[in-house]
């Protein structure tokens, strides 16, 4: 596990190291033969396996006073932004590096009856992740690109929160978090649009993203996310594994 310190000094020699091995070969920067930005819709599909379980506690200990139960998790969305940092054509195929943030979440609610009124108890799963990675791409036909591979390095964070909104003036909020960074991956393939050749189009991959998330501690000490909320038993498997992601967005070259 990297800190964030880290990271970043990583995506940065990372980029210069690349930059400086392509640098002798007839290349443009960016996706679109500039400097290229991009920003969009992603989705992403995972197996939440002991918050599931969390979950499905939560609903067995309250079944008597739920009005409405508690959903399970397994599908993220959010948004990515990043920057492609050069693309180099090498006989007939187009190698683009590129880094990207993502940010992506989930919710879900329940409302718990008593006689002194409803209370809403409230869990949200926050993912973000820093990626660094290559595509490897050729023309097809007019402005249609097909992406053969769209591989990336992904730095991955997660923070689960646990809020219950009583009838009372009281709020009270369980948050957990994964300590560091943990290593993921994703890899796919995509086609791309052009709708101004050189400056704007548009972008969709498709494809799978490994990673895990063993255990989570509270936000607040070094304890242990607990297996249930009334359990002394500390969770695992907070997140088993990744699964299908699709990403849609718009890219935007500009010259330098």
């Amino acid at each position: 596990m990297l800190s964030k310190k880290s990271i970043t000094y990583l995506i940065v020699f990372y980029s210069l190291i690349m930059v400086q091995d392509i640098f002798p070969q007839n290349f443009g920067f960016g996706c679109l033969g500039f400097v290229g930005g991009y920003g969009g819709y992603s989705y992403q599909v995972y197996d939440p396996k002991g918050l599931n379980n969390y979950v499905t506690e939560f609903n067995s200990s309250n079944k008597d006073s739920l009005s409405s139960p508690m959903g399970k998790f397994g599908n993220l969305k959010g948004y990515r932004v990043g920057i492609n940092f050069f693309r180099a054509d090498i006989k007939g195929f187009i190698l683009t590096t590129k880094g990207f943030y993502q940010s992506l979440s989930e919710k879900n609610s329940a409302s718990l009856s008593a006689a002194d009124g409803t209370s809403n108890s409230t869990y949200e799963l926050d993912l973000t992740n820093w990626g660094v990675g290559i595509d490897l791409g050729t023309s097809i036909v007019g402005g249609l690109s097909w992406k053969v591979v769209d591989a990336a390095l992904l730095f991955n964070t997660v923070t689960f929160t646990n809020t219950l909104n009583t009838p009372g003036p009281n709020t009270i909020v369980k948050k957990y978090n994964n300590e560091k960074y943990v290593l993921g991956y994703s890899v796919g393939t995509g086609f791309i649009l052009a709708i101004i050749e050189q400056y704007i189009s548009i972008e969709g991959t498709a494809g799978y993203t490994s990673f895990s998330i063993d255990k989570m501690k509270s936000d607040n000490s070094s304890s242990e996310m607990p297996a249930s909320e009334n359990s002394t038993q500390s969770m695992r498997n907070f997140i088993a594994a990744g699964g299908f992601n699709a990403v849609i967005q718009l890219n935007v070259g500009f010259p330098l």
